[in-house]
């Protein structure tokens, strides 16, 4: 883990495209030398804005981790990565689906896709494992709310108990699957000890229709607490399936989720944890 510092840990929610009129969402917890952490409320984000939000956090912090929402390896023209085959295996058996990953995916991961300027401008150090020891510089990772799902709360972890909790999938989308994430994040915030995090929760449950773009906001704390989860706790807490070759995605690993992941991973032939460094370091909280 990394060293006491200035840290930001930036959840961004990018949507995939570069719409204007349905952006992404982005977020920040800010961790003080003293380990207090603090949430900068999400806001929906473009590309661009995203690009600013995450520059703007140089002059605060030392250590700065996107966790983002979004593949950021896809060299496969076609189909899925490895890694969308492990993933899936686990989310459909919650309810839910991957959508795969392709270079002939236009406006998604084509040449001309806005990811790739993305990323080339903001020139991040795409190691998730290095990020763990650093105490300064920027990361970037790939994270999937809906694979940490079941790590974050065992109510979700069985079959078919995923929550449905995007209202833009009206046929799919259910009040009390919303309510459920929201109530995690909350217990999250306490567990945690990210200030300011529960009462967000709170006004957004207050919400009575919810809109995609409330759950794009809450996307990117979850994308937040997934970094957080993965920059604090004990490496054994989080899992790392693919690589940085063909495709990965870093998400917390309960027993159950990393059992169920290490199978289904063993059966696509795709490594688990390939890089990780060997270390005694100790956690310095939940």
């Amino acid at each position: 883990m990394s060293a006491v510092g200035t840290t930001s840990i930036i959840g961004f929610d990018s949507a995939w495209i570069d719409n204007p009129r349905a952006p992404g969402a982005i977020c920040t917890i800010r961790i003080d030398r003293a380990g207090c952490r603090t949430l900068v409320p999400p806001h929906l984000a473009s590309f661009d804005a995203a690009l600013a939000a995450i520059e703007a956090e140089s002059t605060v912090s030392d250590l700065r981790l996107v966790a983002l929402d979004q593949p950021t390896l896809v060299p496969n023209a076609t189909g899925m990565r490895p890694v969308d085959r492990v993933a899936a295996s686990l989310i459909s058996w919650l309810g839910g689906g991957v959508q795969p990953a392709n270079r002939g995916k236009a406006g998604m991961f084509d040449d001309a896709a806005p990811l790739w300027r993305f990323k080339e401008r903001l020139g991040a150090a795409e190691d998730p494992e290095a990020s763990r020891e650093a105490s300064s510089g920027l990361y970037l990772m790939e994270v999937f709310p809906a694979l940490a799902m079941p790590s974050i709360d065992p109510a979700f972890d069985g079959r078919l108990c995923g929550p449905r909790y995007n209202p833009a999938r009206r046929k799919t989308f259910t009040l009390a699957g919303w309510q459920a994430v929201i109530a995690a994040v909350r217990r999250q915030a306490i567990e945690t000890g990210v200030a300011g995090l529960a009462e967000w929760a709170d006004d957004l449950a207050r919400i009575g229709t919810p809109r995609k773009a409330d759950q794009d906001r809450l996307d990117a704390v979850l994308c937040a607490l997934i970094g957080l989860h993965w920059h604090v706790r004990p490496r054994d807490a989080s899992i790392m399936i693919g690589d940085r070759m063909t495709g990965y995605m870093v998400a917390p690993a309960s027993p159950s989720v990393r059992a169920r992941l290490g199978v289904a991973a063993k059966a696509c032939a795709v490594p688990v944890d390939p890089e990780r460094r060997v270390t005694t370091s100790a956690s310095d909280g939940p």
